[in-house]
């Protein structure tokens, strides 16, 4: 990505440009006290979802809606801007954005605790794209009441949707800021994304870009080819052991010493189901392999007992444009225990291979680890 400062009139504003050297437009409005800085670090956050971006200093603004509506002709204008254009904005700039959808003409807006929304309802009508607007609970400037005025405003829109985020306060979603929260940043990331593909593009093969990554870990084991999957300060996480690694040279370390060639011979991956989001999959399958060597990233410290294991297995991807950003996986650890022999299941509410095979086949028996099961059977019936 490249950014540089550019004069458009009636002030200055940051534009960044994707990778690719083009791409949708993306009108950005920051809040009041934000800094150069914190321009460039939103610029560069969206430029990397794949967004020509262009975010004016507030002082560029002064005139409103006739600022606002000069900007957006200005980013439409760029020869980088391949596509529509869209609004988003922070605090005040939350505002500019909820302005930009009904004055503008953008194909789309979101705001991030837009200061000031509930006083310019009348200009709902004036709305011709969708919306997403994410409040934080704890807001002084903008209280419950005001929030419920907006949604009884917008009750009848059916593509306009309303946040509020329990708990937080204004700057949940800005990492440099002391009230961010990572959880409900995550969650209004990924539904701002959403919003963004779904009206103006880009719209990136995440199943291609999972299968690339996959193929690389899997296949081929080229640690090299596997990092440039993502991106620059990626991160894996598998939950149950807390293996993985923490950006690029540390997980780079991880993948060449520690997994890749740590993958039993015949490991095997059986997909079961794969649900597609904006930003993310999430892969439910098998993980099958003999434990013939001893698997760092799995079974750390274990030594091979050569023991055949199946697991089902839950990796939840999230993407940033067309590179992964990072991977939770999830499995049952006592499941995999159980299988090589390490914990014996007599008396404990777990199970080895069978929570595979009953993957497999729901219509294998359920609650055999409830002794309780038979007590609610209907008289006359055994369960």
């Amino acid at each position: 990505m490249t950014g540089h400062f550019v004069d458009i009139g009636a002030g200055r504003a940051y534009v960044a440009v994707p990778e690719a050297g083009e791409g949708p437009g993306l009108l950005l409005f920051p809040d009041v006290a934000d800094d150069d800085r914190d321009l460039r670090e939103l610029a560069h956050l969206y430029a990397a979802e794949g967004y020509v971006v262009l975010c004016p200093e507030v002082s560029a603004l002064a005139k409103g809606v006739e600022d606002i509506a000069a900007a957006a002709a200005a980013l439409r204008a760029r020869s980088e801007c391949s596509g529509k254009v869209g609004a988003l904005g922070f605090g005040l700039g939350g505002k500019l954005a909820y302005l930009a959808a009904a004055e503008a003409g953008v194909d789309c807006a979101i705001s991030y605790y837009g200061f000031g929304i509930d006083f310019g309802l009348n200009l709902v009508s004036r709305i011709g794209c969708p919306l997403v607007l994410h409040f934080a609970e704890k807001d002084p400037q903008i209280p419950p009441e005001a929030v419920a005025r907006v949604k009884e405003a917008l009750s009848g829109r059916a593509d306009a949707a309303i946040y509020v985020y329990p708990g937080v306060a204004p700057g949940f979603d800005r990492p440099a800021k002391p009230n961010y929260d990572k959880q409900a940043a995550g969650l209004a990331h990924s539904r701002t994304i959403a919003l963004l593909r779904r009206a103006m593009g880009p719209h990136y093969d995440l199943e291609a870009l999972w299968e690339m990554h996959t193929t690389c870990e899997f296949a081929t084991r080229d640690v090299a080819a596997t990092m440039r999957t993502m991106v620059a300060e990626p991160y894996v996480n598998h939950v149950p052991v807390m293996t993985g690694g923490v950006g690029q040279r540390d997980l780079a370390r991880f993948y060449a010493h520690h997994f890749i060639p740590k993958l039993p011979p015949d490991t095997r991956l059986v997909p079961i189901s794969r649900t597609v989001g904006a930003d993310r999959i999430v892969d439910e399958m098998l993980f099958c392999f003999t434990h013939d060597t001893e698997i760092d990233f799995l079974l750390p410290g274990v030594p091979p007992t050569g023991r055949y294991v199946e697991v089902p297995t839950v990796a939840i991807v999230n993407f940033r444009g067309d590179k992964i950003c990072h991977e939770h996986i999830y499995w049952d650890q006592a499941s995999v225990l159980v299988q090589i022999g390490l914990l014996d299941p007599k008396g404990l509410p777990v199970a080895g291979i069978d929570t595979a095979k009953k993957l497999l086949d729901e219509t294998r028996p359920s609650n055999t680890l409830m002794t309780r099961w038979a007590e609610s059977a209907p008289a006359g019936k055994d369960g």
